[in-house]
């Protein structure tokens, strides 16, 4: 079974509340450096693994897509994108992309935000995103550090008794698969894979690796959060964009 925790009311609620935060780390962090590798979306047929509340594909219509899927396995995900973007060449389908039936070499770029640590098989995955694409198409994805995927007991950050950073716990890093964790709510489901694992596997399926990167903090950043400093010492994302050879 797929955990469908976005379609948890309680975990929904608070989701939505920290993403209208204008000063996220989203926001100031993940969101410029994925689209900063965004390729030139004109005329192009795009898929969006993850879609959430549509946002992204929205935004890639509003450059000249010819046409975006954005597929996601929550009811409130969808329903969300639904409602707040509405266009001919704009389709939402609530659906997990291991059971979405696409024809080969039928996507120019695909994309996926933060959704791919979700999901259990990292290799099959991939695997049918190389089918998908057509030759040159572009994946673009972000998913959460292995740094921060790592430990099973979520230790995270250890403090002094001043209750400073004294450093970041990174423990059970080969030891890949499911990790539980609080994240609103108890039980959120992710799974860890290494640096080379995600690396290698793009790889052994036909993609090259075009840019990497582990995004950090701008000083402009910091002075609205300053709490998010501490991506200077140990990076939450990894964000990667690889082509179809």
């Amino acid at each position: 079974m797929k955990q469908n925790i976005y379609d948890n009311n309680d975990f929904f609620e608070q989701y939505k509340a920290l993403r209208a935060q204008e000063n996220n780390y989203n926001n100031l962090l993940e969101k410029p450096n994925f689209f900063k590798l965004v390729p030139n979306v004109k005329d192009k047929i795009i898929l969006d693994i993850g879609c959430g509340m549509g946002d992204f594909a929205a935004t890639c219509i509003k450059r000249g897509a010819k046409h975006v899927t954005g597929i996601d396995i929550s009811a409130n995900m969808i329903a969300m994108a639904r409602s707040l973007h509405a266009n001919e060449n704009l389709s939402f389908e609530q659906v997990a992309f291991e059971d979405v039936a696409v024809p080969a070499a039928s996507m120019d770029f695909i994309s996926s935000s933060l959704a791919f640590h979700y999901i259990a098989e990292f290799s099959p995955l991939i695997e049918k995103i190389s089918l998908t694409l057509c030759s040159g198409g572009i994946l673009l994805f972000s998913i959460q550090h292995p740094i921060v995927t790592a430990s099973k007991n979520q230790k995270g950050w250890c403090l002094d008794e001043g209750k400073n950073l004294v450093h970041y716990a990174v423990d059970d890093y080969q030891s890949e698969g499911l990790r539980k964790l609080h994240w609103f709510v108890e039980g959120v489901e992710m799974y860890h894979h290494t640096f080379s694992t995600i690396v290698n596997t793009l790889i052994e399926h036909g993609l090259q690796i075009e840019k990497i990167i582990e995004p950090k903090p701008t000083e402009e950043a910091i002075s609205q959060l300053p709490k998010i400093q501490k991506e200077l010492r140990r990076p939450s994302f990894l964000i990667v964009r690889a082509r179809k050879m």
